[in-house]
């Protein structure tokens, strides 16, 4: 600077230390959508042990774990979202919604519906795996390995999440929410324990194992016959809605067992069904809701599954809400009434609103 004039000289100068501060001050301002340096660290236990470094941070309040268990074969991500509120107030505790994805999804799905990154609620989205039905499997010497998806969720990722999140532990501030595959887990959760799960919902829900469609449908995810249910019960980074398949073919018995009504050889799919009037009898005193469209081939019978859950309901006196949407028109304009997240985002952003307000009624 010294071959400069001096008011030149003072000019650059200045420039320099603009330049310096408003990097100070870049570094210094968290991303807009975080809260806090960095989400909370979390305590291995109840079965679960965290993959060191794993750990994905999307923002402060939207986090990725990874964990191994005994129950299933390989490691399996947990995403949590955490109300922006939740570093601010250290003494408040919050109500949890279980949020489970849909056949060949992931945990990342939940992305798609912004409304389950809510402010009133802790949401944690546990990996289902791409073909794992909520269920602890017939057989565990398949290509998959261990896969107690059940037990996984019920005993371990629950128990967990309340022993390192300051959740309210109690039926009435905690929901499952699932959609397609998650739909039918969900409602199968809700009535396996009904002492943990105050509330319920299902979209498009795979939910009446009666029905030689829904079991069908299962079927196709053990073979890996990739199809409609496959192509739009995801979303996938680019936004195409497209998943890539149930992973390595099983045996058509791995997951309930025979399918197929002779000699009582389908008594699992029976005793699960989450449309049987046993199970759904479980769910006195839950909350219970359903949506559906009733477009394409999925939600055809989606819409008919639904209807069979909901008439059930009636017959055994338990209040419950179906929300069917039809062709989409009346629900958003994203929604052309099918099986895919153009529905499901402004669904769940219904649900949300009206979960949140049930939430601070029993606070």
């Amino acid at each position: 600077m010294k071959s400069l004039p001096p008011a030149r000289r003072l000019r650059a100068k200045t420039a320099v230390i603009a330049a310096a501060m408003a990097v100070t001050a870049l570094l210094a301002t968290p991303p807009a959508h975080a809260e806090g340096s960095a989400p909370p660290v979390l305590s291995d236990g109840f079965g679960l042990t965290q993959v060191v470094g794993a750990t994905e941070v999307h923002s402060g309040t939207d986090f990725t774990i990874t964990v191994t268990s005994r129950q299933l074969s390989g490691p399996h991500k947990i995403r949590i979202f955490l109300p922006r509120g939740y570093e601010a107030d250290p003494g408040k505790r919050w109500p949890v919604t279980y949020f489970l994805h849909g056949g060949g999804g992931t945990v990342d799905d939940a992305a798609a519906a912004p409304a389950l990154h809510s402010d009133s609620m802790i949401t944690v989205v546990p990996d289902g795996g791409l073909k794992g039905w909520y269920a602890d499997w017939v057989m565990q010497n398949t290509v998959m390995g261990a896969a107690n998806w059940e037990t996984f969720h019920i005993d371990q990722v629950v128990p967990f999440i309340d022993a390192n999140l300051r959740t309210i532990a109690d039926r009435a501030h905690r929901a499952v929410v699932g959609l397609s595959m998650g739909g039918s887990g969900a409602l199968h959760y809700a009535e396996s324990r009904p002492d943990l799960f105050g509330h319920v919902a299902s979209l498009s829900g795979g939910i009446d194992f009666g029905m030689a469609e829904i079991r069908g449908a299962v079927l196709a995810t053990e073979l890996n016959l990739t199809g409609a249910w496959c192509a739009v019960s995801t979303s996938s980074p680019s936004g195409t809605g497209q998943c890539t398949g149930y992973g390595p073919t099983v045996d058509s018995d791995a997951i309930f067992g025979s399918p197929y009504p002779v000699f009582n050889a389908d008594r699992i799919w029976k005793a699960v069904n989450p449309a049987a009037t046993a199970n759904l009898a479980k769910l006195t005193g839950v909350e219970i809701t359903l949506y559906t469209g009733n477009q394409g081939v999925i939600d055809h019978f989606t819409e008919i599954a639904a209807k069979n859950v909901k008439a059930r309901l009636d017959q055994l006196g338990l209040r419950s809400r179906l929300v069917d949407y039809g062709n989409g028109s009346t629900l958003a304009r994203t929604c052309d009434g099918g099986h895919n997240y153009g529905c499901w985002a402004p669904a769940l952003a219904d649900y949300v609103t009206r979960l949140q307000t049930s939430f601070a009624m029993t606070s």
